[in-house]
Formats: structure tokens, C-alpha cells, sequence
């Protein structure tokens, strides 16, 4: 289109992990039109300067005209489904004070309430991306005090939930990707990246298809990833485990030891400490630190002894030594027989041969002895590359996990399973392996490599949540009690929300026999913005009610939904395309967002807000100002919140005046001068107005920064595998302090703290659930899961026709997906419109039925089911979550669930084919 009034504006999308990705939007005569690739970044961002589709949907999201456009208050003080809120039009003062007078009161009351949590609660949406919408509101919450982050939205415990957890203790992988660009075989475990990964994921997996890698899909139904994969293998869900045992049973029984990474296992890991019979590490008497054999010397010393060479495998005779176990207990040993971690994992998995799988995961036991010769013979033992002028091994083999597979029960399995794959032939952390991509328990979360740090035994410090007497958090801070419950989760700025947020939900209503917790109580106050856990969580219409209960939700609203339809302020902010703000950008970010940058990308103000909509860093600024806060909130943005840089570092200075209120632009000029300032080591001062034109701001990194391994090398520091002597008696340890407070309730979960995993009945687990809730098993012969859709990712592009439009080109985006045999067998046609129904409710939607997935398991795609969001709710799309029930019987030991549920399913009554 030609036009004098005609421009073109260089933003971002990060709708979902899988962003930033750079673009550009068209303008014409004030009118945003089309959103297209941002070229300018070709050479530098993974995916060729190129948003996914999510991102085409933002003109339609900026004029849609279903927005809240004005702030509104609620008048009906009754709460529900079934009550209109009656919200009417207020102006942005009359909502500011109300809002400030409502803040005020909870401040003179004190902001920790008598129960020790915080009277102020906030929910964000998926894996943070929100704080990249929120302009300086983080600066606001770090002047206001504590805030409780326990009101999950379903992200975390349902969603990768376990991979963030162990990823990070085992090798700070927040998130885990192959090395796409190197590696030759990925066997991938429902990890579907072509419909979350992004444009960077994309990419990298078609240029590794041209290259000539190949990649097996092990999934129950065949998702668009698999449909790319060169062999789909459909396994019995819940049931990854147990492949993945059968597989390293074959690894290290059929196969000779040569082709395995001797020398990694024996250097670099913890394969060669000793064990006693207690099952504890033996140890020093004098340092207590752990033994291995000198098979120099032919005896036991110290793991750090120099210049000796440790005996991978065997028995042997130890004379003195001491084992350590819960609550430093130590015990005293004398001429005993140790073995080590490797010999231990040896024997351990000796039961879990292919066979023995196969009648349990339905996949024939010579295809697993295949996959496990053909990941051995890709591992390339004994290569090495040069990346950057260093010389590293090379281990062009991955495995990855999806959702479900490594959050619930059952994930601590699968992602130990997959972390010892990847030792057994030194392919973590090198080029072409397993690799982590950020970090976020752990910090600095800019740089992973500098997180890590001696600690004891050889392995990475941790910061894990005590769990000793003298201090355990016996009295939860926070609702969900992730410092009480969760050691391995931290206490960080991101572990509240990666806590069991269900268990916040869950105790509001109903709490187990012999709680012995203080009583849970509601916030006085509930921030919620850009999330809608009324729909995106598990027992949905149950939550409904827990929402209603709280006395005081404000809502950061786009449209309305089922979440706000609760609320009693409604805030509009400018959304993706009409304000501004500085994010982070490139270094390795998130699923595959590898660069060989790092710097910072704007979002700019493309268009004029609609309506009376406005800047959430001018919204955040007037509470900052209106609270009298000012001097702390400004502190904040100085000290880097909510932005990319401090305003002040070595050599430059453009902090504000804590005094003062800033309007946005002041606030992002000084974060734009100070982010190019520091990135360039004070060579280049870069202000908004420069980024306004040219979009991002990047200097070169080394690519050797994507591995960990030469960092732990670099520090003598041992991966922590294959035996999890420290999780053993950490979960020892829990015990012991539940115990005290008779706490009885999570018994089951401190059976997941072993320190090699054993396989039970996972799939069981859920039918003993509905045995316990009154329920027949064999009246919900079919396992229903949750997929995930490019188009519709998180959940907010629900009430975007445009996406609709486009999904309806994707397998899955129609309803239901059922084997067309089993459907047949029912009497149920493709377009029939079913009902699935579980022990606690029903769905409805449409049947699609193909031959890509088992005949016993049904898939939803995303989370729909809306009653309140405009547009969404016309489309009568069903939804996993309305029907999957919040249990604690079905949460694992690190709060965590899974996207699964036993269901039955028939065509609606009166319904003709």
C-alpha cells in the first residue's frame, strides 16, 4: 500500500516462552494494518527475523470490539457463573482511589496477615511472559512489600513443571532442548516444537531435516511435531517411564562398554563414589567428604585426591568410613562392602529390560533395543568439534520431553531417565547433546554459566529450601507452602509460582485429615493480568467459586473472561501494540531461542491506545504516586526492575529522581541509554528514540556460552549423576519434620525422594483416584490429554477470529481427536458433537476422528470451554480442564500434575450423525 502517511515499526512478540521474536508493523495514516518480519534481525535472531503466527493476530487484538476500553467497577456484590457483575464506567481517578483507598486499608492493617502470608496477592500468566506487557509494574510490587505469587494459573505444576525443577539441580536447564543445529538423532518424548518452539524451533528443526538428522516421536497421538518426525512410536500414556528404563537397561546390558563415555562417567560425574549397604555415600571420617576407589593405589580416598584414576565399577573392601545421613546422623563403618553409584545404577535397572516394557507401555521390545542402538551408534564416542577456538566433545544425540511426561507423577523418572541418557554418553552439555537453555531459580537469571558455583561433594551449590530443624519453614509464607512442602523448588523470585499452586486453590475449600497448617485465609487483595485461571487450571468450574470468594480481584482486562467476570475493578492497558517498554533479548532463552547475540529489543508505542486504555507504566507510576511510594518504586526502576539494566553502573549514570513522578518515555529513555551503555562497556550510548527506529540492540556473544560443560570442567565440579544420594536424605529429612507436626497427608509424595527411581504404577495411579472417590475405572475406559496449538499457545489469542480462522488448517482445532475404530465401534461419526465426561463433569465439542492416535486415548487441544470471553464462548470448543480433576492424590512430591484424566465419551443425546 502506498501512502505518504504510510510507516513501518520495528517490535516484538512474546505472547508464549517461545519469544521474543522480532517484527515489524505496517501503519497507515495512524492505523496499524499487517504485522510482518522483521528482516533486520535476519542474521542475528534464530528464526530469520520472523514472528509465528501468533503475532499476525495483534492488529485484530488492538481493534477488537470486545476490549474493555474504560475502567469499570463492579455493582453486584454477589460473585459467580450465573451473576451478571454489573459493571458500569468509572473514570481512570475515580478506579485509581479506589483502587489507593483499598491499598491504604491493607497497609494500616500490616501486609502480612495473622496466618504470616502476605494480604496481597498477584497471578501472572505463562512462564513470565506477562512481566514483558507490565512496563515498571514489577518496580510498583517491589515498593509495595510481599506479595503472594501462590495463585497459580496452571503454568508451572501443568506444564514442564518437573524439567524446571530437576533441570536446574542436576545442570541449570530451566528449560531442556536438543542442540538442533549439531545433533544427528533426537528421540523425543511428546516434546512438540512445532507447535511451541516457535519460529526459532522451527527453524532449526527443518534445517536439521535438510541436514539429514533424524527424529523419533514417542507420543500417544500423532501431533504436527510428530507428523515431521521420521518414525512416530505410540506409546501408552503415563507410561514414558518405563521406556526410558527399558532403554538404559539396553544401553548398559546389550550393549559393550565402549560404546558409552567411559571417560565422562568416571571424571565428570558421580558415578564412581562409593556406597555402603545403607544406601548413603561413603565418606571420610576426618572431611566427610565421599570416597572413591584409587584403582591406582587400590584403595578408597577422597573424590578430590589428585592424580587418581577412579574404578568406575566393582565391589570393594573399605576399612574405615562414615555415612551421612537425615539431620547429619552419622554412623560409623568398619571393613564394609561399597559399590559404586555406577555399579548401583547397573543393578538397578538390570529388572527393566525391554521386554518387561513392553507389556507395559505397548511398544514392542525390539523397537526399544533399536532406538537404544541407534541413539548409541549416533553418540559419536570419542569425537570432538572446535565451537569458539575450543576444542569440546561432540555428542550429536538429544532427548527431549513434552508436557506430561515431565510434570506429575511419573516425571521424576523421566527426567532423571533422560538426564542418565544423556551421561551415559557424555552428551550433556556439549555440542549436539541435551542442553539447558536459561535459568530461573537460580541466579543470575541473565547468565547461567555464572550460576554455577562449587559446592558440596563435588556437585553445583544449591539453593535449595532447608529442610533441618533449625530451619524449616514449618509455617508456610506463602499459600501453596512451596518453602514448607518443596525443597527442590527454592525460594526465589520465580519459586512461589512454580510451588503447588493448586494446593493454594485446593485448601481454600477443602484441606486433608491431619492438616496441622495454619488455616489458609484469602487475600485481602488479588492482582490478576494477562492469564485466566478459571479456565487454565484444572476443576475449572470449582475454582470459579474459589475466585468468587476472594474479597477484592482487580483485573488488567483486555476483554472480559471467566476469570475477571469475578472481579470488582477492571483496569484497560494499552496492550501489545500501544505502549512501550525494554526487554532482554538473545544469549539462550527458553525452548530453542539459541543466539549468537545478546542485548535489548523495544516495544513501542505503534499506535495511539484505543479507547481510554493507558501505558502500564503510566498506570503503575499514578499508584506509585498516588501511595506515596514514589521514592521506593523509582529506587526500584534505578536498581533495574522492570527493566534490562540499573540506571546506574561503572561509568555511567542516568538514574531518576526518586522523587519525582516520570512519565513513560523519561522512564524508558534512561533504560534505553543505560542497557546500550552497559552492553557496550561504555563505548555507545543508545536512547529511545535511536531504538524507536531501529528496534533491538545487539552485541556478539561466544557460542561456547550455550554449553555447561566447559564451565563445570572449568570449576571441578561433577554432574550429579546417575545416584541421588542428596535427594534421598533431603526427602528423609522432610519426612522427619512433617512427621513431628504429625503431618501425614504428603506420605506419598516423599516416596518420589529415592535415589535411583523406581518404576510403579503410574498409569494405576489414577484409576486407585477414582476407586478413592467412588468411581468405576472401567466406566472411563479412555485417557483423554491435552495438546498444544501454535495458533491458540497460552491461551490468549481465544477471542481472535483471525487465529480461528488459521487453526481450522491444523489437524485437532475441531474438537476432539479419536481413533477412527474406536469411534466406530460407538457409533460416533467425524463432526458428531460428543460429550466427555470424567467422574467429576462434562465437555462438549465436535469429534474428529483419525488413525493417528491410540484407540484409548482421546486429545483436546489447548484450554477452551469459555461461558464469559466474547467470541470464544460461541465456538463450543471442549476442554480437558473443565473435567480434570485438582487432586492431591494426583500431585507428585515436587507439586506438580499432569494434563490427563480417565473419561468416557458418547455421542449428545438427540444428536444425529
Amino acid at each position: 500500500m502506498n501512502s505518504s502517511n504510510t510507516k513501518t515499526v520495528p517490535s516484538y512478540c512474546y505472547n508464549c516462552v517461545a519469544g521474543p521474536d522480532p517484527m515489524k508493523v505496517e501503519v497507515v495514516d495512524g492505523v496499524a494494518t499487517q504485522v510482518m518480519p522483521n528482516f533486520d534481525a535476519c542474521d542475528s535472531h534464530p528464526g530469520k527475523g520472523r514472528p509465528c503466527v501468533k503475532a499476525y493476530g495483534l492488529v485484530q487484538k488492538t481493534y477488537n470490539p470486545h476490549r474493555v476500553l474504560q475502567p469499570m467497577k463492579r455493582t453486584n456484590p454477589n460473585k459467580g457463573m450465573d451473576e451478571d457483575p454489573g459493571f458500569v464506567p468509572i473514570s481512570w481517578d475515580e478506579a485509581l482511589t479506589l483502587l489507593t483507598d483499598k491499598l491504604n486499608s491493607i497497609r494500616a492493617k500490616g501486609l502480612i496477615d495473622e496466618q504470616g502470608t502476605p494480604r496481597t496477592a498477584a497471578t501472572f500468566g505463562h512462564g513470565g511472559t506477562p512481566m514483558y506487557y507490565m512496563g515498571t509494574f514489577p518496580a510498583f510490587l517491589a515498593s509495595w512489600g510481599p506479595i503472594d505469587f501462590s495463585f497459580g494459573s496452571g503454568q508451572g505444576v501443568k506444564c514442564v513443571h518437573s524439567e524446571h525443577l530437576y533441570g536446574e539441580f542436576w545442570h541449570r536447564a530451566f528449560t531442556v532442548a536438543a542442540d538442533t543445529p549439531y545433533t544427528r538423532y533426537v528421540l523425543s518424548l511428546g516434546t512438540n516444537v512445532d507447535a511451541t518452539g516457535g519460529p526459532c524451533a522451527i527453524a532449526r528443526h527443518a534445517d536439521a531435516r535438510v541436514r539429514g538428522y533424524k527424529r523419533v516421536q514417542v507420543e500417544p497421538h500423532q501431533s504436527v511435531t510428530g507428523a515431521t518426525a521420521a518414525e512416530w512410536v505410540p506409546i501408552r500414556p503415563k507410561t514414558d517411564a518405563a521406556f526410558m528404563f527399558a532403554l538404559i537397561h539396553s544401553m548398559l546390558h546389550d550393549h559393550p562398554r565402549n560404546e558409552l563415555d567411559i571417560d565422562f562417567l568416571r571424571d565428570q560425574t558421580a558415578s564412581p563414589y562409593l556406597v555402603g549397604p545403607d544406601g548413603l555415600y561413603l565418606r571420610d571420617p576426618d572431611s566427610a567428604k565421599p570416597l572413591i576407589w584409587d584403582s591406582e593405589q587400590q584403595q578408597a580416598v577422597p573424590f578430590d585426591r589428585v592424580n587418581v584414576i577412579p574404578a568406575l565399577e566393582g565391589t570393594f573392601k573399605v576399612g574405615h568410613a562414615i555415612s551421612v545421613d537425615a539431620d547429619d546422623e552419622r554412623h560409623q563403618l568398619n571393613d564394609i562392602e561399597a559399590t559404586t553409584g555406577f555399579n548401583k545404577l547397573l543393578d538397578h535397572v538390570a529388572q527393566y529390560s525391554p521386554d518387561w516394557a513392553a507389556r507395559i507401555c505397548d511398544i514392542p521390545a525390539d523397537t526399544i533395543r533399536r532406538i537404544a542402538s541407534e541413539y548409541l551408534d549416533n553418540a559419536c564416542i570419542g569425537e570432538t568439534i572446535e565451537i569458539d577456538g575450543a576444542t569440546l566433545p561432540f555428542r550429536p544425540v538429544a532427548v527431549t520431553l513434552g508436557k506430561s511426561v515431565n510434570n506429575g507423577w511419573g516425571a521424576y523418572e523421566c527426567c532423571w531417565a533422560r538426564t542418565v541418557m544423556a551421561t551415559l554418553v557424555g552428551a550433556l552439555e556439549v555440542p549436539g547433546g541435551t542442553l539447558g537453555t536459561t535459568v530461573r531459580l537460580n541466579r543470575p537469571h541473565e547468565d547461567r554459566l555464572r550460576s554455577v558455583k562449587p559446592g558440596i561433594d563435588g556437585f553445583m551449590e544449591q539453593k535449595l529450601n532447608p529442610t533441618d530443624k533449625e530451619n524449616w519453614v514449618a509455617k508456610p509464607t506463602g499459600r501453596n507452602a512451596h518453602t514448607t512442602l518443596v525443597p527442590i523448588v527454592g525460594s526465589s523470585a520465580w519459586s512461589q509460582a512454580l510451588g503447588p499452586t493448586q494446593l493454594a486453590w485446593m485448601f481454600q475449600k477443602d484441606r486433608p485429615e491431619g492438616f496441622n497448617l495454619p488455616e489458609p485465609t484469602k487475600p485481602d487483595i488479588w492482582f490478576i493480568f494477562r492469564s485466566n485461571p478459571a479456565i487454565s487450571f484444572w476443576d475449572t468450574r470449582s475454582l470459579n467459586k474459589s475466585i468468587a470468594d476472594f474479597p477484592y480481584t482487580v483485573s488488567f482486562a483486555y476483554t472480559l473472561d471467566e476469570t475477571n467476570w469475578m472481579a470488582d475493578l477492571l483496569l484497560p492497558e494499552a496492550t501489545d501494540l500501544e505502549s512501550t517498554q525494554l526487554i532482554p533479548i538473545g544469549g539462550t532463552k527458553f525452548v530453542e531461542q539459541f543466539w549468537k547475540h545478546k542485548g535489548a529489543i523495544l516495544r513501542q508505542k505503534v499506535v495511539e491506545p484505543q479507547g481510554e486504555a493507558k501505558d502500564f507504566t503510566w498506570i503503575s507510576t499514578e499508584l506509585a504516586k498516588r501511595m506515596d511510594l514514589l521514592d521506593k518504586y523509582n529506587t526500584a526502576i534505578n536498581r533495574g526492575a522492570g527493566g534490562v539494566a540499573p540506571l546506574r553502573g561503572e561509568g555511567y549514570d542516568f538514574s531518576l529522581d526518586i522523587n519525582k513522578a516520570h512519565q513513560p518515555d523519561e522512564i524508558w529513555d534512561a533504560v534505553c541509554k543505560a542497557t546500550s551503555t552497559e552492553l557496550s562497556n561504555n563505548e555507545e550510548t543508545k536512547d529511545l528514540d535511536w531504538y524507536k527506529e531501529n528496534g533491538l540492540y545487539l552485541k556478539p556473544i561466544p557460542q561456547k556460552s550455550w554449553y555447561l560443560y566447559p564451565t563445570m570442567k572449568e570449576l571441578g565440579i561433577r554432574f550429579e549423576m546417575p545416584y541421588q544420594e542428596r535427594l534421598l536424605r533431603i526427602g528423609k529429612e522432610l519426612g522427619n519434620r512433617l512427621h513431628e507436626k504429625d503431618i501425614a497427608w504428603w506420605d506419598e509424595q516423599l516416596s518420589e525422594y529415592s535415589a535411583l527411581p523406581e518404576w510403579h504404577d503410574i498409569p494405576g495411579r489414577w484409576e486407585t483416584a477414582l476407586k478413592n472417590e467412588g468411581a468405576d475405572p472401567d466406566d472411563y475406559p479412555f485417557w483423554l490429554l491435552a495438546t498444544k496449538s501454535m495458533q491458540y499457545h497460552t491461551g490468549a489469542n481465544v477471542s481472535i477470529q483471525l487465529m480461528r480462522e488459521v487453526s481450522q488448517n491444523v489437524r485437532g482445532h475441531t474438537g476432539v481427536i479419536m481413533n477412527s475404530n474406536s469411534a466406530a465401534k460407538l457409533g460416533i461419526a467425524n463432526g458428531d458433537r460428543v460429550e466427555i465426561r470424567s467422574n467429576i463433569g462434562v465437555t462438549i465439542g465436535r469429534a474428529e476422528l483419525i488413525q493417528g492416535v491410540r484407540p484409548d486415548t482421546l486429545v483436546i487441544v489447548g484450554q477452551f470451554d469459555h461461558w464469559a470471553t466474547p467470541y470464544a464462548k460461541d465456538l463450543e470448543m471442549p476442554s480437558l480442564n473443565t473435567i480434570a480433576p485438582m487432586s492431591l492424590e494426583l500431585t507428585d512430591a515436587t507439586g506438580s500434575g499432569a494434563d490427563i484424566v480417565r473419561v468416557a465419551i458418547s455421542k449428545v443425546k438427540g444428536e444425529t450423525s
